[in-house]
């Protein structure tokens, strides 16, 4: 016992004299730093947290005592939940049950209210109930949860007869038996996987709570304990649903968990169980870890903590699968049913014929997932099995690997209509996957440490699958109707899943894992007898599967020799279509906020440009010329239409070049000159805004005459109005009006839907035009807490502008408030015009690209005035905002 555990007389005796709160804060704080010196990573914690709950029960003894005095032991304090187990971290929730003797509030308000209020002054925060036998059972009848955390409750102080009174019919077979129970739990279980996307694989996991967690186990030993009435989960091993080796492999998981919960709570100083980024380089240097090999510590750390998450996970299908036999199917169920030589069916899962199946037959150990799609009633395999694929795993050697029929098994679970999520998923938490791809094994569990990739590199790459799979299906048709209609058009949907399998396969090998990936790819294709065409197709989707998103994202695709540069490296309108599901699936697996109508939009015109120019035919590419003459043509017989006479047509457009023509739609374009052409030079600056593009964005048009700051005022503003501006346009005419135009969402991700917040942000925005000054207002636009985490160094490239007619800078900083409200400050001490800007930002990383010339309209291409550029936006980027 440390010294630091303080005794029921100890805390009785702080009674004593004056202040007690502070008396008993003291031996609090104590007693979490004496938990706090003896922590270490490397060991157990369990002795730590029955010392933690020993504390508590003198603590509470003490208190009880002290305040209800002669009714103490008429009425029974209880432990329940965490603290029930005697399972307390440092700063765990203390959930107590006040058992009474009696309904009447008389006998027991004032002195329970006193013990209550106390608890609250010295910090603990109890999670405290009051009530009566009668009153207990009611509630846990109605409410299964309050049922659970009574299953575990332990009498601390007071009445043990009426303890034992509720303990006994807690324990009734008719208050929720088993088969009313484990479904209950079962539904629980899933309602709060749904709240973490069905995924234990996250960059900020929830130890407690997510898929794999704590709560895992907990539902193992509820459902164990509600049936059995068994003390421990080692009487998993007495009732047969664990050799004694998985038992091992789930209380080294189990500890794992506990002690990084430990040291959160020790972190954090409080009840803290989600890993964030806030801690997780500090929790790798506790843990052990050191950069090494390429890979950074937090990588290696989070990497061990996802194995650990996959072992539960596993460990909870099976013995859940298990009980459910034991506890809910009839003995008519467990019947086998047999499917083929090897394989039978029993309650709906698939088992092995006999022991030896695997042994026997490796192949068997990818023929049973391909049976699964070939059999949509069955619900997975069951748990004997599972346990024989995972001790046969070493069968998949390099032998098994290049056997051809291996290689056929393989591909026809690639090639099935349905269940190739699913089964890549369920080979993936067997190990399946990493077995038959030992290049594969390197990204399982691994985490990139950043904001933009929000899963583990397997993680991300089946949900990559699943996203171009419900391209396939019509129920999803709703969710993106262009992917499934090009879905259509694609003749061989299992090179979709091969590229989608390799495309970041080499991830954390250094170098390009595009092109490392792509050797990975190559070499499956030959193993497998792709075609030639096949596997040159796969491969370059593996080599180019960011080159649509970056075009679309860091180029102007409004500009047809940007088109005819892409279409040469995509070549073929299969390539294309291929191209453009891959992108789409994989934006939409990375991050899922990232992905937007803008977005959506972007990558659709890029789609539909580039296959315009591919059927046009590599050889005819579309002229500048012709394409201001076109949008001149439509945007001109709108206006005809809208009563715009001839005159003031040509009159509004005199000053205009080429490139505002070829640069905006002819919707743009017709909107733009009407109002203009109803503007006074007195109502300057006119600033007008469209909620709903055709881009999927707000647009927000300016247009006024060219005066310095233009840009950065409007985009300080845009930003103070919480605003993400995705893309700028920046045109000056020939008379030195400016025509800006801003697409803009909320900082949300979503649309501007609101005619007053409309009214206020074009009122904003004049006004500050008009005082040439932001006004002053508390910024809403906040960098997320995560973001503080990544600090991105800050790096600025001149780059070759294809039409030789700017200078294009490209900026990689990390994202900030007013960045581009900065950056706009330097073009206007540097006296240099801004002619477009591209918006992107990946997680805490900006990308931004800047079209910028002298103000003669010419290319910068003098080093010394490029090094004066980078130099004074590197000064503009250091000060603080």
């Amino acid at each position: 016992m440390s010294q630091a555990l303080f005794t029921e007389n100890d805390f009785l005796d702080c009674f004593a004299g004056n202040n007690p709160v502070a008396k008993f804060k003291n031996a609090i704080n104590e007693e979490n730093a004496q938990l706090k010196m003896r922590f270490n990573p490397d060991q157990a914690t369990v002795g730590l947290l029955t010392e933690k709950a020993r504390f508590i029960d003198n603590l509470l003894t003490a208190c009880w005592l002290h305040f209800l005095d002669a009714a103490a032991s008429r009425h029974s304090l209880i432990a329940t939940g965490g603290y029930g187990r005697s399972e307390l971290f440092p700063y765990s929730d203390i959930d107590i049950l006040v058992l009474l003797d009696t309904a009447n509030p008389i006998d027991y308000q004032q002195p329970v209210s006193g013990f209550c209020n106390f608890l609250w002054d010295i910090g603990l925060k109890p999670g405290l109930s009051t009530r009566t036998v009668a009153e207990c059972l009611t509630v846990a009848e109605d409410d299964q949860t309050v049922f659970t955390n009574l299953l575990e409750m332990r009498l601390i102080t007071g009445n043990a007869g009426l303890f034992s009174d509720l303990k006994q019919q807690i324990n009734s077979e008719t208050l929720w038996p088993s088969d009313q129970f484990f479904p209950a739990k079962m539904a629980e279980q899933q309602k709060r996987y749904s709240k973490f996307h069905d995924t234990a694989y996250n960059l900020e996991p929830n130890i407690k709570e997510g898929p794999g967690g704590l709560r895992d186990l907990q539902v193992i030993s509820w459902v164990f304990k509600r049936h059995y009435n068994a003390s421990s989960l080692r009487e998993l091993i007495k009732y047969g649903f664990l050799p004694k080796s998985e038992y091992d492999n789930l209380i080294t998981a189990r500890d794992i968990l506990w002690r990084l919960r430990f040291a959160l709570h020790n972190l954090t100083s409080r009840c803290e169980d989600r890993l964030v980024f806030d801690y997780q380089r500090e929790l790798a240097s506790q843990f052990g870890y050191v950069d090494k090999n390429e890979q950074p510590d937090v990588e290696q750390f989070m990497q061990f903590y996802f194995k650990t998450v996959v072992d539960i996970e596993r460990l909870n299908e099976m013995l859940l699968q298990l009980l459910n036999e034991r506890l809910i199917s009839n003995k008519e169920s467990l019947t086998p049913i047999p499917i083929t030589a090897n394989f039978s069916s029993i309650d709906g899962y698939v088992e092995v014929s006999h022991k030896d199946v695997f042994q026997k037959q490796p192949l068997a150990l990818l023929e049973i997932f391909l049976i699964l799609q070939q059999s949509p009633s069955l619900k997975g395999i069951r748990a004997s099995t599972i346990r024989l694929i995972r001790k046969n795993l070493h069968l998949i050697n390099a032998e098994f690997r290049t056997n051809k029929q291996a290689n056929r098994l393989f591909m026809d679970i690639l090639r099935q209509p349905r269940g190739i999520t699913s089964q890549l998923k369920r080979m993936n938490r067997y190990g399946v996957l990493a077995a038959y791809l030992p290049d594969f094994a390197n990204i399982v569990a691994r985490m990139q440490y950043d904001l933009f990739h929000i899963y583990t590199v397997d993680e991300h790459t089946l949900f990559v699958i699943r996203n171009l799979r419900r391209f396939s299906l019509a129920k999803h048709n709703k969710e993106l109707p262009f992917c499934n209609n090009i879905f259509l058009l694609i003749s061989k949907p299992d090179i979709l899943y091969i590229a989608a399998m390799f495309h970041d396969i080499a991830k954390g090998r250094g170098g390009d894992h595009s092109t490392l990936g792509e050797t990975i790819a190559n070499n499956f294709c030959q193993q497998h007898d792709l075609s030639s065409h096949d596997t040159k197709l796969i491969t370059w989707l593996v080599r180019q599967h960011l080159l649509m998103s970056m075009t679309a994202q860091r180029k102007d695709i409004s500009d047809p020799d940007v088109i005819h540069t892409f279409a040469q490296e995509v070549g073929s309108i299969e390539r294309l279509n291929y191209l453009y599901l891959l992108t789409v699936a994989d934006i939409r697996a990375t991050n899922p906020s990232l992905w937007n109508a803008w977005k959506d939009v972007l990558l659709k015109d890029l789609y539909i440009s580039t296959h315009q120019a591919l059927h046009r035919g590599l050889q005819n590419p579309v002229a500048r010329s012709e394409r201001v003459q076109e949008n001149k043509k439509e945007a001109g017989d709108e206006l005809l239409k809208l009563g715009i006479s001839k005159t003031n047509i040509t009159q509004s457009w005199r000053h205009l070049s080429d490139d505002y023509f070829l640069r905006y739609s002819a919707d743009e374009i017709a909107w733009h000159t009407i109002a203009i052409a109803a503007c006074q030079e007195s109502e300057l600056p006119l600033v007008l805004l469209r909620p709903q593009t055709q881009r999927g964005s707000a647009e927000i048009f300016v247009y006024t005459r060219n005066e310095a700051q233009i840009f950065s005022i409007s985009t300080a503003t845009l930003d103070h109005l919480g605003l993400t501006i995705l893309d700028a346009r920046i045109i000056t005419t020939a008379d030195q009006y400016v025509l800006n135009s801003f697409q803009v969402l909320e900082q949300s991700g979503e649309a501007i839907n609101d005619l007053y917040r409309e009214v206020h942000i074009c009122t904003s925005l004049r006004h500050s035009l008009i005082a040439k000054k932001v006004k002053a207002s508390k910024n809403i636009h906040k960098q997320s807490r995560q973001a503080r985490h990544f600090p991105i160094e800050t790096s600025i490239t001149f780059l070759e502008d294809l039409s030789h007619k700017h200078t294009v800078i490209e900026l990689v900083t990390t994202d900030r408030a007013g960045l581009l409200s900065t950056i706009g400050k330097a073009f206007t001490e540097l006296d240099i015009q801004l002619h477009d800007a591209k918006i992107t930002t990946i997680g805490s990383r900006a990308e931004d690209m800047f079209y910028i010339s002298d103000q003669q309209s010419m290319p910068i291409t003098d080093e010394d005035q490029k090094a004066q550029i980078r130099t004074t936006m590197l000064r503009y980027l250091s000060l603080k905002s």
